[in-house]
């Protein structure tokens, strides 16, 4: 759980930094491939309810916390298990830190923007890395239990 406070605070953190020195829809470069954009999604993961007029902040809002204390029943019942309580923590930070931005801002925030050729990948935070590299965790745990 030490992780998924740690994570936490960090995309906490960058929010705020975030929100404070960047303008909304205007992207800063970084490199040839990534830039700072500040966007706000009100829907979910790829803009999903965007449009769907301002219901889907509590909706979401409510999933994300009854996820949370699952992951969080999951992690204490695991306990032995290290990576997958380490990959729920990740998805946990993540899943809590777009919880707070829905109840703060009414939508996530989200700054990283990916792009190549003209291609530019849905804008993310760190709690959605946080979830995505949880996910995949979760996936190779998965693997490896049953191939024991």
């Amino acid at each position: 759980m030490g992780a998924a406070a740690l994570i936490l605070i960090l995309d906490q953190l960058t929010k705020v930094i975030a929100k404070s020195s960047l303008i909304e829809g205007i992207s800063q470069p970084v490199t040839s491939f990534l830039n700072w954009t500040l966007v706000y999604n009100p829907g979910a993961a790829f803009s999903f309810l965007a449009q769907a007029g301002g219901w889907q902040r509590w909706f979401f809002t409510g999933i994300g916390l009854i996820a949370a204390a699952v992951m969080i029943w999951l992690i204490k019942k695991n306990t032995s298990q290290t990576l997958f309580c380490l990959a729920m923590s990740l998805v946990l930070s993540g899943a809590i830190g777009n919880v707070i931005d829905r109840i703060l801002y009414g939508a996530v925030v989200d700054f990283v923007d990916l792009h190549y050729a003209g291609w530019h990948w849905p804008a993310f935070n760190i709690a959605d890395s946080a979830i995505t590299i949880g996910v995949i965790l979760l996936i190779l745990d998965e693997i490896k239990r049953v191939n024991k």
